[in-house]
């Protein structure tokens, strides 16, 4: 019987392990193409931080130019020397361009900007951009006017922060950070805790490896990428040594360059965990290893997650004492499980000496982070989401129904692979005996078929001279080769273990697409900000309401000067209306006029007039689009008719808007 050294290379190619790979490389292309739709369906980062309120308002038409515009936020944002412009008719700034004011109160969260004085009247537009808590980019614009609304030449850029080639670059990096690190720290939470052995398998320590340098690279990137991901949009702003600077005194730019101090860490890990620990001999001394390294480890694995805790969702809103950690449980969860998934299934079709007991470890693992992912979960939901309506009347709450769904359909999957698993467990014992017979040569006095295939397809080295130790070692690897081919085509028909197999790699395709979700999840406006800010908006936004009617007598004093004026107002709320006239003579008839003017007052606020040029339509009709109402109130409406050059009248009433 020859002895068999450890093969770490791939196995030879053989129908049994083609299928596997092509397996393999089916569900790389599946991974590939679920990635690809939520990239390309997803546009910019939707905003984490909403304008809630402004003054003036937008769409508002004030009697004289404001000393300062203020807007107020849903939460927390950070803004720049130039993150609010106040531009003008003409394009030109309106602002003094200095710094926002921070006019924050208790729990209002508010800015100001100062504007010059004797600004003409006209339509002016606000435009602002900010870093929202959660370290998401934020925009947006509106107008108001002064005086009477007016043409802008104002041409705002079309793309959303967040937006265009460097937010596309920068999402990217962001899912392969959080797939990067699944890799490292559920691969390496399988060798310790599951399978030991494991560290000395290439497969695993490639595994591993991979996914330390995806996070370093993504962690990296997205470093660079963040001073234009939150401001200019262009990406050769990369290469902007202030830009950086400035990025690194944000709280996104710390968790960064913390997450690149601990992967340092981290790296010095995995050296030990597939250098030095499969060497260790002693049993106490490999021990006392294990225990350090699943230690380090633990706290590498921790400080690593809680570099997203600290700069994401888990951050702002309500309670983060208690969400930060709680981000980071329910992150070293997904980790354990969904990493671990993966190093079963690398095991599983890559080595061919993994052990029941390896697996039925794992499963009990797997097991506590299902139940510790529910239980992080369940709060999470609550906090982002609040409300049953906001879990199915927003992104975030759809989006959170679909995890659930896939959580829901991973759980059904994975009580299969425990089956499996049971069924090999129970199997096991037969297993262990043919190995020993294999191994000893020992049974009934014939040989095992793995011995029989060795005998007759490992080369003879009987025939080699003693002086050639090239030629020696190169027949001893062959012979290794061959011998683990063998072991491996055992295995393989095994029903139990192809089975698991196959499980395996439907949980492990589930998992990626529960990933792409979660990862898409993070960039999505939570559902209870986004009720939060609608039901702000609708508090300061009025109802919708039917069109308001008034009938005005009038007698200008000449000839043929008596009439009526028919005026309707639709929908007669804050913000453009439609304005209809209809001027009839004192028999009813439609009658012509050379000019009908009307203004709008509202003189408890002391707003106005604000007036208002009808254009004729046809005979008596006249009408005006985009009436601009700044408020609700009782306005006064006043009609200014002129039946001659020298013969004309106002006559005003009361009407109710808003």
């Amino acid at each position: 019987m020859t002895a068999t050294a450890p093969h770490f290379g791939p196995a030879p190619s053989t129908p049994a392990t083609r299928r596997p790979l092509a397996a393999a490389a089916l569900l790389a292309a599946l991974v590939g193409m679920v990635f690809g739709l939520l990239l390309g369906g997803a546009g910019p980062a939707s905003a984490h931080a909403a304008l809630t309120g402004s003054d003036p308002q937008d769409g508002a038409v004030v009697a004289t130019a404001p000393k300062e515009v203020t807007l107020t936020f849903s939460e927390q944002v950070a803004l720049g020397d130039d993150s609010i412009r106040i531009l003008d008719p003409n394009g030109k700034r309106a602002d003094t361009a200095a710094a926002p004011r921070d006019l924050q109160s208790g729990s209002t969260v508010k800015y100001g900007v100062s504007l010059h004085t004797g600004l003409p009247d006209g339509t002016y537009t606000v435009a602002w951009q900010a870093v929202s808590a959660d370290s998401h980019p934020v925009s947006g614009a509106f107008t108001f006017s002064v005086g009477a609304p007016s043409k802008t030449a104002v041409v705002l850029p079309a793309d959303e922060a967040g937006g265009g080639l460097v937010g596309t670059l920068y999402g990217i990096a962001r899912y392969a950070a959080y797939a990067g690190f699944v890799l490292l720290a559920g691969g390496s939470a399988f060798v310790l805790a599951c399978w030991q052995r494991g560290a000395g398998a290439r497969p695993l320590q490639r595994l591993v490896v991979r996914g330390w340098m995806t996070l370093t690279v993504a962690t990296l990137a997205m470093l660079l990428l963040r001073s234009p991901y939150t401001g200019s949009g262009k990406l050769a702003d990369v290469f902007d040594l202030d830009g950086l600077k400035a990025v690194l005194d944000t709280k996104p730019g710390a968790a960064l360059v913390s997450r690149l101090l601990l992967l340092g860490a981290s790296a010095l890990f995995i050296a030990v965990l597939f250098g030095t620990y499969p060497r260790r001999e002693d049993e106490r001394e490999k021990r006392d290893l294990t225990f350090g390294l699943a230690i380090g480890g633990t706290v590498i694995a921790a400080g690593i997650a809680g570099t997203w805790a600290l700069a994401e969702h888990a951050s702002t809103g309500i309670q983060p004492g208690i969400a930060m950690p709680v981000d980071v449980l329910h992150l070293l969860a997904v980790a354990a499980w969904l990493g671990g998934l993966t190093a079963l299934l690398v095991a599983l079709y890559r080595t061919p000496d993994l052990d029941a007991a390896a697996v039925r470890r794992f499963s009990g693992i797997a097991l506590g982070s299902v139940i510790v992912l529910a239980a992080t979960g369940i709060y999470q939901s609550w906090r982002q989401v609040g409300t049953w309506s906001a879990l199915t009347g927003t992104g975030y709450g759809q989006l959170l129904l679909v995890k659930v769904g896939l959580v829901a359909v991973l759980i059904g999957i994975a009580w299969m692979s425990r089956r499996w698993t049971a069924r090999l467990i129970a199997g096991g014992g037969a297993e262990a005996d043919a190995e020993s017979e294999t191994e000893s040569g020992t049974g009934d006095g014939e040989k095992s078929r793995a011995a029989a295939a060795e005998e007759t397809e490992a080369p003879d080295t009987s025939g080699v001279p003693a002086e050639d130790p090239a030629r020696a070692a190169q027949l001893a690897r062959q012979q290794a080769a061959v011998a683990t081919a063998e072991k491996k085509r055992i295995r393989d028909a095994d029903p139990d273990r192809s089975g698991l197999r196959r499980s395996v790699l439907a949980e492990v395709g589930v998992a990626v697409v529960l990933l792409a979700v979660t990862t898409v999840l993070t960039s999505t406006e939570p559902a209870r900000t986004e009720e939060e800010a609608r039901a702000s908006t609708a508090v300061t936004a009025p109802a919708a309401q039917g069109p308001v009617s008034l009938k005005l007598p009038f007698d200008t004093g000449g000839a043929n000067g008596k009439g009526t004026v028919r005026m309707e107002i639709t929908p007669a709320r804050t913000g453009a209306n439609e304005l209809h006239l209809w001027v009839d003579g004192a028999g009813g008839e439609a009658m012509d006029v050379p000019e009908v003017k009307v203004a709008f007052t509202l003189e408890s606020k002391d707003i106005g007039p604000l007036p208002v040029v009808p254009t004729r339509l046809t005979e008596g009709h006249w009408t005006a689009d985009g009436v601009q109402i700044p408020m609700a109130g009782d306005w006064k409406v006043a009609v200014t008719v002129r039946t001659s050059d020298i013969d004309q009248t106002t006559i005003d009433k009361n009407m109710k808007i808003g």
